[in-house]
């Protein structure tokens, strides 16, 4: 069934105002896949913090004029689904990288992250980038490392005389 106009421009609305709160979007293609397989991706990507959605390409296109996925327009050809991270810029990648091992006929055609587009091999690098808490966690380590270095070093002189008077006793000792 054919949408409407109000229903056109409401699902522009809707896809325009996630793509501007967004950090980074990926576009697959869904050829061949079920219906029950598409659900459990969409059940993994509510739990994830991703919005996904299927889109005729015309309105996807519109959708995305004016925000940082403005650079995905022309690649945005064949059935697609468009997966949007919220809240972790890399929630998306690993959402349908993990999903297209055990599913091949998922296939990735546009990565876009920062208002660039990169080929779907990107893939795999928008996966890997760590999650907020793993940042803050990688943060507050290289923080730390220096001052953690410094109470070291400050207290190594006390630690060494406190290990040659303990040698010193225990060659007493032995005589």
């Amino acid at each position: 069934m054919a949408l409407r106009l109000d229903d056109k421009i409401a699902v522009v609305e809707e896809v325009s105002a996630i793509a501007a709160k967004a950090h980074s979007a990926v576009a697959a293609e869904y050829r061949g896949i079920s219906v029950g397989q598409l659900t459990q991706l969409r059940k993994k990507a509510r739990a994830s913090g991703v919005y996904l959605r299927v889109v005729k390409n015309t309105l996807a296109r519109r959708a995305v004029e004016g925000t940082d996925f403005q650079c995905m327009q022309e690649g945005l050809v064949g059935p697609l689904i468009l997966a949007f991270s919220m809240e972790d810029p890399g929630a998306a990648g690993r959402l349908i990288a993990d999903f297209s091992k055990t599913n091949d006929k998922l296939v990735v055609k546009l990565v876009a992250i920062g208002g660039k587009e990169y080929g779907p091999a990107e893939l795999d690098r928008l996966a890997k980038l760590p999650t907020k808490e793993q940042a803050i966690g990688i943060l507050m380590g290289t923080m730390k490392a220096p001052i953690e270095k410094f109470v070291r070093t400050l207290a190594e002189p006390h630690a060494k005389m406190v290990r040659t008077i303990a040698a010193i006793r225990d060659q007493k000792e032995a005589a």
